[in-house]
């Protein structure tokens, strides 16, 4: 039984990145081996444990074989009898195909001499180069996403020609269609929090997959200078994610019920499609028409939300939309202090109800609106 630093948290570390979770590939052992040692049985498709200490998770070697369409579509092979180089071997992209012996891993320094590589990673994080593994990255549709988005995060590397035609290649043949929306999402998201969405976006367009799997969306200069702007302002997911389908129409809710965006994102979508524009041009509203626009908004209610839709204005450049966020935040800070309660209690005794008492607290909000902007 043989243990090694793996994936991400080791690319990480030759990159001089900080390193939060650690993978470890275990070579040489059975699962029954390794509950026997007091590891954790966790893995639901192939063999992984819990360390019995460190909670780390540590995979037994394995090889897949393509056996169906689709990301799913794998049978495992877990044995003792799999080695280091042919589990590296299954691996995406080179950069994430090199281990390192555990009684090396915390070491200072990392020994270039006793890194396993067989396909040569180390030489393509130093010319800064994302390339596939083998052959058989064309199995999986989801390394097409995964490229992608380690594109947007490293946007300094770019993707080997080789690689790039696999991909279109898969996108040919249909195996994009294959991916199910809950995956194309999870992905789509990590990369629109990484550090330069944009990249993410260029990559799917030159490879074919944006027309496959948001074709309503063109990869727009102007579109992607908007998402990196909303990274470089560290705008959360819901911001991030309305810059990508701002300017699409009544396209958003389709777009966002195919990928099965959560709640919160396809919220700000839809509302951020509908009235951008009117947040954009409401230097030249009156006190009337802007309390409209804070109740169409649902500001009152949501002011957080509020809050992420005129970042949203302020990223993809909606109108004046600094002067326009800073003339509509004192507008809801008006209306917010204003004393429904009272107003409504004091309407009651004057033997007024329903709609009378929605149209006193209407005017109220807009003579505050119209006292703070004067």
């Amino acid at each position: 039984m043989k243990t090694y630093l793996v994936g991400g948290a080791l690319r990480d570390r030759l990159l001089g990145l900080p390193v939060s979770d650690r993978d470890w590939l275990v070579v040489g052992a059975t699962p029954e081996e390794m509950t026997a040692r007091g590891y954790l049985p966790v893995g639901r498709d192939f063999p992984v444990f819990l360390h019995p200490k460190t909670r780390e998770e540590h995979a037994l070697a394995r090889t897949e074989r393509k056996s169906a369409p689709g990301y799913r579509g794998f049978t495992i092979y877990a044995s003792p009898d799999v080695t280091i180089e042919e589990d590296l071997a299954r691996r995406d992209l080179t950069i994430n195909a090199i281990a390192l012996p555990s009684e090396l891993a915390d070491a200072a320094v990392t020994d270039a001499a006793a890194l396993v590589d067989p396909f040569h990673g180390q030489r393509d994080l130093q010319d800064k180069v994302l390339r596939h593994v083998t052959d058989a990255f064309r199995e999986d549709p989801v390394r097409i996403l995964r490229v992608a988005r380690f594109a947007a995060r490293f946007h300094d590397f770019s993707v080997a020609p080789e690689t790039m035609a696999l991909m279109r290649g898969m996108v040919e043949a249909g195996e994009v269609d294959a991916l199910v929306p809950e995956r194309v999402w999870q992905e789509l998201a990590r990369g629109l929090m990484e550090t330069m969405p944009s990249r993410m976006f260029a990559v799917l367009q030159e490879c074919g997959a944006m027309q496959r799997l948001l074709p309503e969306i063109e990869a727009r200069a102007d579109r992607l200078q908007s998402i990196d702007r909303a990274a470089r302002r560290l705008a959360p997911l819901p911001v991030r994610f309305s810059c990508l389908t701002w300017g699409i129409g009544p396209s958003v809710p389709g777009v966002c019920d195919r990928l099965r965006a959560p709640t919160d994102e396809r919220d700000l979508a839809v509302v951020f499609e509908r009235e951008g524009q009117a947040i954009g041009a409401s230097a030249a509203l009156c006190a009337a028409d802007i309390v409209a626009l804070l109740e169409r908004c649902d500001a009152i209610r949501k002011p957080a939300r509020f809050a992420q839709l005129l970042l949203a204005c302020e990223c993809c450049g909606v109108g004046d939309a600094a002067a326009a966020g800073k003339r509509l935040e004192a507008a809801l800070s008006a209306v917010q202090a204003v004393a429904t309660d009272a107003i409504a209690r004091h309407a009651q005794l004057a033997g007024e109800a329903g709609p009378r008492i929605g149209d006193a607290i209407r005017r109220a909000r807009i003579a505050a609106v119209a006292q703070a902007l004067a």
